[in-house]
């Protein structure tokens, strides 16, 4: 990786940072309101995400999306979808696994 994409990374990491902050300064709710994110599929706190289309976006999936968007990985949401669909259906699997264990119990 060179220093330019290292600097983008750095600088996009505070902007969706301090975009979590703002949300929750404007609607201190948003940190406890909870929402399943469409692309890591994790339980995630409102503040921070963001709508894409009919996908909505963790703070961490925003990062990862905008970032793939700069570095020209992806060209679209769409895109971000697809190659994120590995990592979300692992999540559902470990989801599924960790309610079929509560409920066994």
């Amino acid at each position: 990786m060179n220093n330019n994409q290292e600097e983008i990374i750095k600088d996009m990491q505070a902007v969706i940072h301090q975009m979590k902050i703002d949300d929750i300064e404007e609607n201190p709710d948003s940190e406890f309101e909870m929402f399943t994110c469409s692309a890591c599929a994790k339980e995630a706190p409102l503040a921070g995400s963001i709508q894409y289309s009919v996908h909505r976006l963790c703070n961490d999936c925003v990062l990862m999306y905008e970032l793939a968007l700069k570095l020209g990985k992806v060209k679209n949401i769409d895109e971000f979808m697809e190659k994120t669909e590995d990592n979300r259906l692992e999540n559902i699997c470990d989801f599924i696994k960790k309610d079929s264990l509560k409920e066994k119990n």
